[in-house]
């Protein structure tokens, strides 16, 4: 079992299975490895690998379109309706949502030879790494310590996300 640790503690890392589905918040952190290993992956390619870089581009804005749907969707009214507290955090996520949500249209409308394609990829990179520190370090261990049904939530985000088409075609 992997674990994420913050601050205070480590936090195990539900594997989902068929008798202990993955909870919402263990989904989300599995989306932002994900995510992360696509753009490591962009990050090997060289200059010239044109068609795998638009490939694995257009993937990774697949996965963030599905990704911010289903927080914006789901996760996030879930956890507004647990506490004011939560406002703040989870209207800047959105703002951070709305600027990520322009990188990716631009690049699945560009050509991966195309001018700032991999200084778009990059800038969009690094807003994401913000995003998921902001997240997993602040929101998200203090979900946990609420009273929000994660699995149950957990299973309607992952029935949304296999149902949202990718964007990418």
């Amino acid at each position: 079992m992997r674990t994420h640790t913050t601050k205070s503690k480590a936090i195990p890392k539900a594997i989902a299975t068929e008798s202990q589905p993955a909870d919402a918040i263990s989904m989300l952190m599995e989306d932002h490895e994900h995510v992360k290993d696509l753009f490591e992956q962009f990050e090997g390619l060289g200059d010239r690998a044109m068609v795998s870089k638009k490939k694995l581009v257009d993937e990774i804005c697949n996965e963030l379109t599905k990704h911010t749907m289903i927080e914006e969707e789901l996760f996030y009214p879930a956890v507004r309706s647990i506490g004011k507290e939560f406002e703040d955090t989870i209207d800047e996520a959105i703002v951070e949502h709305a600027s990520a949500k322009q990188l990716i249209a631009q690049l699945l409308s560009m050509d991966a030879g195309d001018d700032l394609f991999d200084a778009k990829v990059t800038v969009l990179s690094e807003q994401i790494d913000h995003h998921v520190e902001e997240e997993e370090g602040e929101l998200f261990p203090k979900v946990r310590k609420s009273s929000l049904d994660l699995v149950a939530l957990g299973r309607q985000m992952e029935e949304r996300k296999q149902q949202i088409p990718d964007p990418a075609g």
